[in-house]
């Protein structure tokens, strides 16, 4: 004869709904940007490299080209930018503002030597990609090794 066990969380006996509180309070100390300073807004960056360029994507939506400006000084890359909150009627009572404006600047050195010349600058869907192109000095050459 097989012996069926249930396990229950006392815890849901005592109080439904009290789990899932807590749940959600946990999620949302949590999920919190714990970097964040005050009310600053900085757009969130992915640095990647491949054998021939180093490529920096930033999510900024809601600006456009004019609102951002790209510069690259000694080895480093400097973006600059400020997300403007919309206008809005004065009569209009807001429950909830999570959205943040205002100015950013963030910089990185590269971790290669990059053609300045050639870097390029694109914006699209609300993600700015720049692609630096590495110096030919840093790209990896193949060298032919032969017989005698």
């Amino acid at each position: 004869m097989t012996r069926l066990t249930l396990r229950t969380n006392p815890m849901l006996d005592i109080a439904p709904g009290f789990s899932r509180e807590v749940d959600r309070l946990l999620s949302d100390i949590f999920n919190r940007d714990v970097f964040r300073i005050a009310d600053e807004w900085v757009p969130q960056v992915d640095v990647a490299e491949t054998k021939d360029e180093i490529i920096i994507r930033a999510e900024v939506p809601g600006m456009t080209k004019e609102d951002i400006t790209v510069t690259l000084q000694d080895n480093v890359l400097t973006l600059r930018g400020e997300k403007k909150q919309e206008k809005t009627e004065k009569e209009v009572a807001f429950h909830r503002m999570e959205r943040s404006y205002g100015s950013f600047v963030r910089s990185f050195t590269l971790p290669t030597l990059v053609q300045a010349d050639k870097v390029k600058a694109t914006y699209k869907d609300g993600v700015l990609t720049i692609t630096l192109p590495k110096a030919e000095e840093v790209k990896p050459k193949e060298i032919s090794v032969s017989v005698n």
